[in-house]
């Protein structure tokens, strides 16, 4: 008797896609069921198949369906690794509220946040801290500052910010406190948008005149 390869074939393919199933973790096969039934969003457009990674586009609608529930602005997720200088910072922050980021402007403290470290030199000097604790010393150095006293005068700023502090494990060193690596490496992303917004998707409606 002739062998029906094809046959054969599509059914290996079917018993494949049942173990793949079976094997699926629970909450993303109710995920996945959910979405298609999913209702259509009242005031938010869905953004489908925004990235390559089938795991980013699926959290992009995640999030767009989150925040049509919720009835707010938006909401951003976002997570990074930073490791310079014998160094490492992690960060995950997921579903965060844009409404309460709107707030930093309204309460002024974005503004007091930029202008602290809105100068060349308060830029440049966190720029050496991010990459490895410096001494006063080290920063005349490498920021190209004449004297101790130039880097006091800045250092004095991001201390009170509590953005740098002395290292505890090498006295008269300093460095980034290490919650707060991940505001400014996320600061300079959100400037790397405005200057080259690729990954953005979506247009302003031009309101009814």
């Amino acid at each position: 008797m002739e062998r029906d390869f094809g046959k054969e074939i599509d059914e290996i393919k079917k018993q494949l896609d049942e173990m793949s199933e079976i094997f699926m973790p629970a909450n993303h096969r109710t995920h996945k069921r959910e979405r298609g039934d999913a209702k259509p969003l009242k005031n938010i457009h869905p953004m489908r198949n925004m990235h390559p990674d089938a795991r980013l586009s699926e959290m992009m609608e995640e999030l767009c369906e989150k925040v049509d529930q919720d009835d707010n602005t938006g909401a951003i997720t976002y997570l990074g690794v930073y490791a310079s200088g014998g160094r490492q910072s992690n960060w995950i922050r997921h579903q965060v509220d844009t409404d309460a980021l709107l707030e930093l402007i309204e309460n002024n403290l974005a503004g007091k946040v930029l202008a602290c470290i809105g100068s060349s030199d308060k830029l440049n000097m966190l720029l050496a801290l991010l990459r490895s604790p410096k001494t006063a010393a080290q920063l005349v150095e490498q920021c190209g500052y004449n004297t101790t006293g130039q880097v006091y005068h800045h250092l004095k700023t991001l201390l009170a910010a509590d953005l740098v502090r002395e290292d505890e494990n090498n006295r008269g060193s300093y460095t980034i406190i290490p919650h707060r690596v991940q505001g400014i490496i996320m600061l300079l992303a959100g400037i790397s948008d405005m200057l080259d917004p690729q990954f953005t998707q979506g247009e302003w409606e031009q309101p009814q005149s």
